[in-house]
């Protein structure tokens, strides 16, 4: 365990740069977007009731009030949050990758520690994790700074307001990354562990293979896709609804907990055989 929680302190050392600066990203172009939305709303209303003298009750008519989700759905919002998520799944590569790059190949260091190789595996996608939930949490954190400083731009006649559960469940975008309960943060985040550790796989057997791995890397993912969704495929075509729901539900959790198992004993299986000092 000692060793792991250095392995794993070790590696979100290397992508700490990468984490404040999208970090940084996130809260400037974000606030910038709460600032420029609510004045264009309210440099809109300044030009119909001041200048064209329309009365204010025929301007919010027309026009109605600003909600805070105007902000949430522009780009200035999501664009952070998009580079964030292409940030991470570049790394998902780039953290096994940059090891075999440069002149002293780091990976060998890392194989010839006094520890289980498998701990190089765990290490990494923990730092996958923590990563990831280290912008969501902070995405949490932002959103009622954001909001409060909407409301406190907007006059509240103008304003119509919303909670931020509201908010959240009414973006899709939003319900992926923040989900709404228990069950469906265990469910999408159970989700990404597994897909990073069948990437992970593929990488290792493209690095213990060279040209053939890229191969059998590509087999293993379509494999592993094939066999996850096998029971909904034989629920539609084959046994014509035979399961309920729950039933179907149960299924494809122990699906998804057997390939998590496959991909984490053939990574070791690879980093202890195939992949030499």
């Amino acid at each position: 365990m000692k060793n792991y929680l250095k392995l794993v302190n070790f590696e979100f050392n290397r992508v700490a740069k990468l984490f404040v600066v999208l970090l940084g990203i996130t809260f400037v172009v974000q606030m910038l977007g709460v600032f420029f939305e609510a004045k264009k709303y309210l440099d809109m209303a300044n030009q119909q009731i001041y200048e064209e003298m329309v009365p204010k009750a025929q301007f919010l008519q027309m026009y109605g009030q600003m909600s805070f989700m105007e902000v949430v759905r522009s780009a200035w919002f999501l664009a952070p949050i998009a580079l964030c998520v292409a940030g991470v799944a570049f790394y998902i590569f780039l953290i096994w990758y940059r090891d075999w790059v440069g002149k002293n190949t780091f990976i060998y260091r890392l194989l010839m520690l006094p520890t289980t190789r498998l701990n190089i595996f765990y290490a990494k996608i923990t730092t996958i994790l923590v990563m990831t939930f280290g912008l969501v949490a902070f995405q949490i954190i932002l959103l009622p700074i954001e909001k409060w400083i909407f409301n406190g731009m907007i006059p509240i006649e103008f304003r119509n307001d919303m909670g931020l559960i509201e908010v959240v469940t009414s973006m899709p975008e939003l319900s992926l990354i923040i989900p709404n309960s228990l069950l469906q943060l265990v469910l999408y985040y159970g989700a990404g562990l597994l897909a990073v550790s069948i990437l992970f796989t593929g990488i290792l057997l493209e690095r213990s293979f060279k040209w053939k791995g890229i191969f059998a890397g590509l087999l293993y993912g379509a494999i592993a896709v094939v066999v996850f969704i096998s029971p909904l495929l034989l629920q539609d075509f084959v046994l014509d609804g035979f399961f309920y729901p729950i039933e179907l539900f149960m299924i494809e959790i122990v699906m998804g907990l057997i390939l998590l198992v496959a991909s984490i004993w053939l990574s070791g299986f690879l980093l202890k055989k195939k992949i030499t000092v």
